[in-house]
Parts: C-alpha cells; sequence; structure tokens
C-alpha cells in the first residue's frame, strides 16, 4: 500500500467511526431515551474527544520526528 492510500483508509475509518457516534447519538435523541440538553452535550463531548486525541496524535508524531 502507498502512503496517500493508507492515509485515505485511516481517513476513512476515523470518518466512519465518528458519523456511526453521532448516529447513535441522533437515534437516542429521536427515541427520547435522552433529552435534547443531553444529545447536545454529547455532541460536544464527542467533538472535543475527537479533537483532543487528534491533537495529542500529531504531538506524538512530532516528538517522534525529534529522536
Amino acid at each position: 500500500m502507498t502512503k496517500t492510500t493508507k492515509r485515505a483508509l485511516i481517513g476513512a475509518g476515523v470518518l466512519g467511526s465518528f458519523l456511526s457516534m453521532v448516529f447513535g447519538i441522533v437515534t437516542l435523541a429521536k427515541a427520547q431515551t435522552v433529552t435534547p440538553q443531553i444529545a447536545t452535550l454529547m455532541f460536544v463531548a464527542l467533538i472535543g474527544l475527537y479533537f483532543g486525541f487528534g491533537i495529542l496524535i500529531i504531538v506524538y508524531r512530532l516528538i517522534n520526528r525529534l529522536d
């Protein structure tokens, strides 16, 4: 596999997992299992997790290049 193919597969996997979790949150909100406020909080937390782990991965890769 080429480098661009690997990156595309990783990007598709991340996007797929994010969208599946968003679908799950929407399903819970539609079924009225959670309130709209809790669903909004779940969206914010999900975005925060993906953003935070993205920053950690970038920092990890930059530190590995220093060695």
